[in-house]
């Protein structure tokens, strides 16, 4: 049975008890790291939100040798952000581009939006270690309000996006499989096509054209889930499984959010303590790179964050590496080095599960 609370409120709920269960597992992996610092803000033209950031540099200048005490993560943000307002034409002009399915209307003075949305990047210190991103959101398009009116505003438009994926520096296979099949396996609970169309959009997605490679071994990425048709989904009408009403489409993302831990945990676990080289350090800043390149270029949500008014700009950038680097035709990743290993899966994305 349907829940009679707006599904506004609903998100609201879910992604604050989320973003508390995400902090609170990798604070307990690490209990004698600094806490992440907890920053709560309130948007001048409409909305709250509350960032969770971890960084723990270590100062310059300092011994990174293994015996030094270090953190497990060098640098990691959970975001919630539960903002209204008006779009102005630079942004409905991205969302156009980015949400092509969407019929979306045309209001030359800007479009009245909610978005509710948690975001999370988590950088390991180890090289051993992968980064992990993960971001589910609502967003709604809704007609004018007259400011003095207690009336909910009439949805025009409204869906559900998100995802996750891994971004090794170096490849251990028995972690690309666990992380897929977990993502796999909450899918599966909402109809067979999710996990492999949404496994295709997501190697899609996340790929650099100017270096020809992806920026991770990929996840899941999906986009514009509504009760409407679906340029990547079946017909809600034929008889494949999947998720059409407001209410299943919110089970299946909460199912994704609460995958996140059991996917990442358990890999950073084995991971994050294991012993690494200089170069191993090297290659993994250059990989960072790469993660930064796509970050700044070609991420749908960055341009969108960066052309909406009192966007926070801290929160928006909070996905890039605390250090990366560029190397003028670097010799690591060739062809037979465990570099290249990786290289090569970023070249050409494999099935995992």
């Amino acid at each position: 049975m349907a829940s009679t609370t707006p599904m506004r409120q609903q998100v609201e709920e879910y992604i604050n008890t989320l973003q508390d269960e995400i902090v609170s597992s990798f604070e307990k992996l690490d209990p004698n790291a600094p806490p992440f610092k907890r920053d709560s803000w309130v948007r001048t033209q409409g909305g709250i939100g509350k960032s969770c950031v971890f960084a723990s540099p270590i100062a310059e200048g300092a011994s990174a040798s293994a015996s030094a005490p270090q953190t497990v993560l060098e640098k990691a943000g959970v975001n919630i952000s539960i903002v209204h307002g008006v779009l102005p034409p630079p942004a409905i002009k991205q969302m156009r581009a980015d949400h092509t399915s969407m019929p979306l209307p045309d209001r030359p003075d800007g479009l009245p939006f909610f978005a509710a949305g948690i975001s999370l990047v988590v950088h390991p210190r180890n090289p051993h270690a992968p980064t992990v991103h993960a971001n589910y959101r609502y967003f709604e398009i809704t007609e004018p309000t007259t400011t003095d009116s207690d009336e909910e505003p009439k949805v025009l438009a409204w869906w559900f996006g998100g995802g996750s994926d891994l971004t090794p520096s170096y490849l251990y296979e028995e972690d690309a499989v666990h992380f897929h099949s977990t993502l796999k396996n909450a899918c599966d609970k909402h109809g067979s096509q999710l996990y492999p169309t949404f496994k295709k959009w997501c190697d899609e997605y996340f790929f650099i054209p100017h270096r020809g490679e992806s920026r991770g071994i990929g996840g899941l990425f999906f986009d514009d889930l509504n009760e409407g048709p679906h340029l990547r989904l079946p017909s809600p009408a034929s008889e494949v499984k999947r998720p059409v009403t407001p209410s299943e489409i919110f089970a299946f993302v909460k199912e994704m959010g609460n995958a996140f831990v059991p996917s990442f945990l358990p890999i950073l676990q084995i991971r994050h303590s294991m012993p690494s080289t200089p170069q191993e350090r090297r290659w993994q800043l250059i990989r960072r790179g790469r993660y930064v390149e796509f970050n700044l270029v070609y991420d749908r949500g960055t341009k969108f964050g960066l052309m909406t008014p009192g966007a926070r700009i801290e929160s928006i950038l909070m996905s890039l590496p605390e250090t990366a680097r560029w190397e003028y035709m670097s010799e690591l990743g060739e062809e037979g080095t465990e570099e290249g290993k990786l290289i090569a899966v970023l070249k050409a994305p494999r099935a995992w599960v």
